[in-house]
């Protein structure tokens, strides 16, 4: 009698676009808070330069101080109390001398006071670059250790981005080379959130590369910074800083550059510029270029925001 066997359905090419897609859920968090490292690690590392910049002219200061106090000191050992007593001797009147003494006295507390001041302030800071030094260490270390589970996760990425190949032939599917990336409603008016939208739905097709953020290639939240940099506006580089940094909105007041958020209201892992017509435009991951988004009823949707 012959052994039974089970058929197991070969999955389908949507079947294996929603697995990429959910499996790149689990690294988008982990790419935003390397971002937010990064970013935080650029800013420090430039606080640190412009601290080692203003700490050389402090010390040329405490040179000059320490010289000045040297030579009295020196003055002073050279003379002995005669020095004094010189002052005295040639002193025409008891007040001359007395006057003499104090103006020698208040000499040297100037130049003590002078070089005591200059060492507080260099002495701050160089206590303010070790913490500084000490906060970039403790990222750097961050960054090594988010990267490494990046690479686990991605690893499970290109599993899939395998078998879809295999399946597909030749990189077919949304992630290949003739990915349908969608097309833009056209946009009104000239406000900041209308450039910052034009400004997206022009790098239609362009890569997804993580951490980019412009011009050439991009991640989520590197399109929506640099779009709204376009329109003249800074705002924070991750999703999780642009929610928690801009103005919420709710969906009825949705217009051209808004930003939807997407996963967690706690701390979006995505998000999105909105065009119009129910359209955003989003970086959406590894394999698949910029494009647009129907976001008209999506149930990932946690809250939308206007820089």
């Amino acid at each position: 009698m012959g052994t039974a066997t089970h058929a197991y359905a070969v999955p389908t090419p949507a079947e294996i676009e929603a697995q990429l897609d959910e499996q790149f859920r689990l690294i988008e968090p982990i790419i935003e808070e390397y971002n937010k490292i990064n970013s935080e690690l650029a800013a420090n590392r430039a606080k640190a330069d412009a601290l080692q910049t203003q700490l050389a002219p402090m010390a040329a200061q405490v040179d000059e101080a320490m010289l000045s106090v040297k030579s009295i000191a020196v003055t002073a050992y050279k003379n002995g109390r005669m020095g004094a007593l010189n002052a005295v001797l040639g002193a025409e009147s008891a007040n001359d001398t007395a006057q003499t003494l104090s103006q020698l006295e208040l000499l040297a507390r100037n130049q003590r006071s002078k070089v005591a001041g200059v060492a507080d302030t260099v002495d701050k800071y160089r206590n303010d670059k070790r913490a500084l030094d000490e906060i970039i260490a403790q990222q750097t270390a961050k960054e090594a250790e988010l990267a490494a589970k990046k690479k686990d996760i991605e690893k499970k990425i290109a599993d899939l981005e395998k078998l879809q190949r295999q399946l597909l032939g030749g990189g077919g599917g949304t992630g290949g080379s003739g990915a349908n990336t969608g097309t833009c409603p056209a946009i009104e008016g000239g406000g900041a959130g209308a450039t910052a939208a034009r400004t997206a739905c022009a790098q239609l097709g362009k890569p997804y590369v993580f951490g980019a953020a412009g011009p050439n290639q991009f991640d989520c939240s590197g399109l929506t910074s640099y779009s709204w940099k376009a329109a003249g506006r800074s705002i924070p580089r991750t999703s999780g800083d642009q929610w928690r940094g801009l103005n919420r909105i709710s969906k009825d007041q949705l217009q051209a550059g808004d930003l939807i958020f997407f996963y967690s209201s706690s701390n979006p892992s995505h998000v999105a510029i909105y065009i119009g017509n129910g359209i955003a435009v989003h970086a959406s991951r590894a394999g698949v270029p910029v494009k647009t988004k129907n976001v008209s009823s999506d149930s990932s949707i946690v809250g939308y925001a206007r820089p």
